[in-house]
């Protein structure tokens, strides 16, 4: 990139230093702000061989703004021994669930890009994508408050493209020297072992206060985005600044978005904690159900595509995997889409076996000097090595190029693809077929020919020291509710947190957020004071103006398409309403499941029998997207003293859920405490079903929240 950082003003370096006076601890913050922390003599920090390190904040760079080196050796040795921290699961996004599937490309993209896929419209290229939670274990729950991973292995005529990416479009930390910190810091707390899958605790809250640079990621992953309602409901993010070249050697630069056919959506706090209860694999059963039925999950690829003279100009740094490009300054551009079509055959030869790497691109594709990239780049490979046991793990079906592959490497514990042949070197004086395969100047993969130039040092650049400005403009882009949710979510893991001066920290920085919030969650708290503002490295910008893209609510997609209705049945349904019903959920192209007293079925009007789906207290009304409760008065008066039928309606009810019901179903309505609104629908003939489908467009009640108590 053309910029460089003195012509930027933005202040001074980040990054963190220690030092030891008398007892006192003192930690300097990435903008320059101090920390008093009790202690005695604190030890100084070394590498592996005893090497004392000077900065534990930066990786090795070429300049500010430049590539890491590959000398880096504490880096090197940070990585090396965090990526093999665990056998064999994952260290991180230990729980998946992958699918197969296509990517179908729209038109040609010749323009901007020589990478084979995009060359053709309509051409599908073969994909397998791995979903995934990042801080539990695998045997952890679906519904835990975490950031999705969303990685796609595209299989290429020019060999395997893995964008590696999250359902959120920013990072906690802005240089990949800080990963292993940031992972033990949320991991559970390694003198106990807990809390599994969740950052409520002392050691994650204790980091964050002290990385402003992770606030921007923080207002994403206490929102919504992180309890999301289904994995085919979530964007996914290829999180960096990549390079896009085409064949004349023109770069573009791009970052990577991948936009849910079926629109958003999330769930509430205390449904996710009853979701984990009722059933821990349900995004994983919701994917299977989905695929196997025939409702395939399909996104669509969207490129942000920009230049070095936007890139000189944006009000943050390209590099910094703490910002993002909001979509009104650089529209999303559609290129094709994703449809996930086939089930795997093997989950551990497939989903657990999946090797994916940031390293892994193909002619066209190239990359940025994004320091986080740049580390997770030099990582994959060790974690991979660790897992599956040998350098071979490519030899793995899933993780086999589906284009013709040619390579010298031999040998290696479970090698069973060997060169054939006397010749295991390059160059060679051997002919023709003998002499194996040969380099291609002309179609083989050339890194794009960057200029760099600058000292070699350890340090953050200035352009990455702006820590909350976009967390403000993020919260100010949700609607109230959502603004509602954020601060409860604070409230909630912050109240887990022991040390107080650990909550008064993190109230400090939200103060630089949005004072209104920082109150919200420092009476939450019932904190006695209100701590002061932590000092920002950069001004906070406040004339930044909400991105309407960035709310979920606000982009709900106007359909109840792929989502699930629960009805409750009993004996003597009226059988012509919930015929009714079905009809209309079909249309929709949604899915209706029966819950019943007992899963063998009931006896409908009309003298048949329905069979039910799920037994009353194994179908709660958490597992649906909307309820209807089609009681006769036989079948309300034997359910209105029943624990599970009150609670089938009362959460619904307390997770603004639209309900619909028959005049005979009312009492137990009313002894779970149900109020009338708009949001509750009677259902008196056949034809009032279609105009409750429709309301089920909103997905939900918005409205009754305020007057429903929530946990």
């Amino acid at each position: 990139m053309a910029r460089t950082t003195s012509s930027r003003g933005r202040g001074p370096a980040t990054g963190r230093t220690s030092a030891q006076l008398g007892d006192q601890t003192i930690i300097r913050g990435e903008g320059g702000e101090t920390h008093q922390i009790a202690g005695g003599d604190v030890p100084v920090l070394t590498t592996q061989q005893g090497a004392p390190v000077a900065d534990d904040q930066n990786s090795l760079r070429i300049g500010r703004r430049g590539p890491t080196a590959l000398e880096d050796f504490h880096l090197r040795e940070k990585i090396f021994h965090f990526d093999h921290e665990r056998i064999p699961e994952r260290v991180v996004h230990a729980r998946g669930f992958g699918a197969h599937g296509y990517f179908e490309n729209y038109g040609a993209l010749a323009d901007i890009t020589r990478a084979d896929l995009f060359q053709r419209p309509g051409e599908k290229t073969p994909a397998f994508v791995r979903f995934s939670t990042v801080a539990g274990s695998k045997g952890s729950p679906d519904l835990a408050r975490d950031v999705r991973g969303f990685a796609v292995k595209l299989y290429t005529k020019e060999g395997n493209w893995d964008l590696v990416g999250n359902n959120i479009p920013v990072f906690f930390i802005q240089d990949a020297i800080k990963f292993p910190d940031f992972v033990h810091a949320a991991k559970e707390e390694p003198d106990r072992g807990f809390p599994q899958a969740a950052t409520a605790h002392d050691n994650f809250w204790d980091f964050i206060s002290l990385n402003p640079e992770s606030m921007n990621m923080v207002l994403w992953i206490m929102s919504d985005r992180t309890i999301p309602r289904s994995l085919r409901f979530m964007e996914g993010f290829g999180v960096h600044t990549f390079r896009l070249v085409n064949a004349a050697g023109k770069s573009t630069f791009v970052k990577f978005h991948w936009k849910p056919k079926l629109g958003m959506q999330s769930v509430v706090w205390n449904e996710a904690l009853k979701i984990n209860g009722a059933d821990p694999d349900f995004h994983r059963r919701d994917m299977w159900d989905s695929i196997q039925s025939g409702a395939f999950p399909e996104w669509e690829l969207g490129l942000q595509l920009f230049d070095e003279a936007f890139a000189d100009k944006f009000a943050f740094d390209v590099l910094d995997a703490t910002k993002l490009i909001p979509e009104e300054e650089v529209p999303i551009r559609r290129v094709g889409r994703l449809v996930l079509d086939r089930c795997v055959d093997n989950f551990f030869a497939e989903t657990e076996q999946v090797a994916f790497g940031t390293g892994n691109i193909v002619p066209g594709i190239d990359f940025s000097n994004d320091p986080l990239l740049q580390g997770r780049n030099f990582s994959y490979l060790d974690t991979q090595l660790k897992r599956l046991g040998s350098a071979n793990f490519t030899h793995l079906p899933i993780n086999a190029p589906k284009c013709p592959f040619h390579t010298l490497q031999q040998d290696g514990h479970m090698a069973f693809i060997n060169p054939k042949g006397r010749v295991n070197y390059e160059p060679n004086s051997w002919g023709g077929a003998a002499g194996g395969p040969r380099e291609a100047p002309d179609k083989g993969f050339n890194s794009y020919p960057a200029e760099e130039q600058g000292q070699k040092l350890r340090i953050r650049s200035e352009t990455f020291a702006d820590h909350y400005s976009q967390a403000r403009q993020f919260y100010l882009s949700q609607m109230p509710i959502e603004q509602s949710h954020i601060a409860a979510a604070l409230t909630f893991e912050l109240s887990k947190v022991e040390t107080l001066a650990i909550r008064a920290r993190m109230v400090g920085h939200l103060l630089n957020v949005d004072e209104a919030l920082a109150k919200k969650v420092a009476d939450g708290l019932r904190l006695k004071e209100m701590p002061k503002a932590a000092e920002p490295a950069r001004a906070v910008d406040r004339s930044l103006k909400p991105s309407p893209a960035l709310s979920l609510i606000g982009n709900a997609a106007g359909t109840f398409k792929g989502r699930k209705l629960g009805v409750l049945i009993s004996d003597g349904v009226d059988a012509a309403l919930l015929a009714a019903l079905k009809a209309a959920i079909d249309a929709e192209g949604a899915v209706i499941k029966l819950v019943a007293p007992m899963v063998g079925g009931v006896a409908a009007s009309d003298g048949s029998w329905i069979a039910a789906d799920e037994k009353i207290d194994g179908g709660p009304s958490v597992v649906f997207d909307a309820v209807a409760v089609l009681l006769s008065a036989e079948g309300a008066a034997l359910l209105v003293d029943e624990a599970s039928a009150r609670d089938f309606v009362a959460d619904a009810f307390a997770h603004c859920k639209f309900i619909a019901h028959t005049a005979a179903s009312m009492p137990l309505l009313a002894k779970a405490g149900v109020a009338a609104d708009t949001g509750i629908v009677e259902l008196r003939t056949a034809s009032d079903a279609a105009g409750f489908v429709a309301a089920c467009r909103q997905l939900r009640f918005w409205d009754r929240e305020a007057k429903v108590k929530r946990v």
